[in-house]
């Protein structure tokens, strides 16, 4: 699978521009500002239906303007399809598929597997556990409808269960047959997103320790830890047991929407320390292993768009990656840089086809 060509109408920057890939290796090159990291995120926009920087669909219309399209041709099992996304201020936002609209935003997702490299990755180390949930779910939700769907379900039962709460805080009621069904719903949805990240961080730590022994040489020994009340307590009786605390609180304190993981250097939390080099080594780790891990699922290589890659790598470490197109190991790869001749240099050291992209 590659994407062929690219169309943008009012995103971001760009009033309109077009494109037509390399099935292998593009680097969009220039200085800071002109729109290389747009041009990536609109492919990730492709794939996801929202962008990786900013999922608030009106802030990536251009602001002269009042809606946007982007437009991308790809191949894909030795078949042409076109995928579309556009929206509207004010406007539902359109996802279609060969001219057909999907009911369901959730059902294109996985269609075009994507991985992001970006410095802003950093906050997957520095942020709050929210952000280590949504890298979990943005894996496995790209090879498993299931868990994409249970995922949605149970974030609306928790937005219900929580506005319950509220509801007898300012009204000093409480309904305990309402509560239970919110409770049951979320048990049912909670067990299943539990299990399924058991699985997945089973088969995806061992292929993030590999991946982190090539890029540094074996130096260091990391570790990924699962961290969830679920190991001590089924969902239900954590909800039963911690229920005058959300009363107290006026939302649900307990459950997979507050798991977590710890990421660990020789023992110890790497945000604390980690030096910059350990930190930027472990991240780019995590995304070539969440590279490896949708290959191995869906057997066909996800684009990879490595985003203003060596702020986070020396050049012998991009030549490392970039050289894997060469052994098949990696498809098509979008590169953004403000070095023309660093990155040309890298590129032809894979002997593999190639563009560069002047903005």
């Amino acid at each position: 699978m590659f994407l062929k060509s690219l169309s943008l109408v009012n995103y971001k920057n760009f009033d309109s521009a077009s494109f037509d890939f390399d099935s292998k290796i593009n680097c969009l090159v220039g200085h800071n500002g002109v729109g290389k990291t747009n041009v990536l995120d609109s492919i990730y926009h492709l794939s996801f239906g929202k962008s990786y920087f900013n999922p608030i669909t009106s802030q990536n219309i251009n602001h002269d303007a009042d809606f946007f399209v982007i437009e991308g041709s790809l191949q894909k099992n030795d078949r042409e399809v076109h995928i579309l996304v556009s929206a509207r201020r004010g406007n539902k936002k359109i996802i279609k598929r060969n001219n057909k609209p999907y009911e369901k935003f959730s059902e294109h997702i996985g269609f075009i597997p994507v991985v992001m490299i970006s410095p802003g990755d950093r906050d997957l180390i520095l942020e709050g556990s929210e952000t280590r949930r949504k890298f979990i779910d943005g894996v496995i939700s790209q090879s498993d409808q299931l868990y994409l769907n249970s995922l949605i379900h149970y974030n609306k039962v928790v937005a219900q269960r929580n506005a319950l709460l509220k509801f007898f805080a300012a009204n000093t009621k409480f309904d305990r047959d309402t509560l239970e069904i919110y409770n049951g719903q979320m048990a049912e949805a909670g067990n299943l997103l539990f299990s399924r990240r058991k699985a997945f961080l089973k088969e995806f730590i061992p292929i993030f320790n590999t991946r982190y022994a090539e890029i540094t040489n074996g130096k260091e020994n990391v570790s990924i830890d699962y961290k969830s009340r679920l190991f001590e307590k089924p969902i239900g009786e954590l909800l039963e047991e911690n229920l005058q605390k959300d009363m107290v609180l006026q939302y649900t304190s307990v459950g997979v929407h507050k798991d977590d993981l710890s990421f660990e250097i020789e023992g110890h939390p790497i945000k604390k320390f980690g030096s910059q080099g350990q930190q930027k080594s472990f991240l780019i780790a995590l995304k070539l292993a969440q590279f490896d891990f949708i290959k191995n699922i869906n057997k066909a290589n996800p684009i990879l768009l490595l985003d203003d890659i060596f702020d986070k790598l020396d050049e012998q470490r991009v030549s490392h990656i970039v050289a894997l197109v060469a052994q098949n190991e990696l498809g098509q790869i979008f590169i953004s840089d403000t070095h023309a001749d660093r990155t040309e240099k890298v590129v032809k050291e894979s002997n593999q086809s190639y563009k560069i992209f002047k903005l």
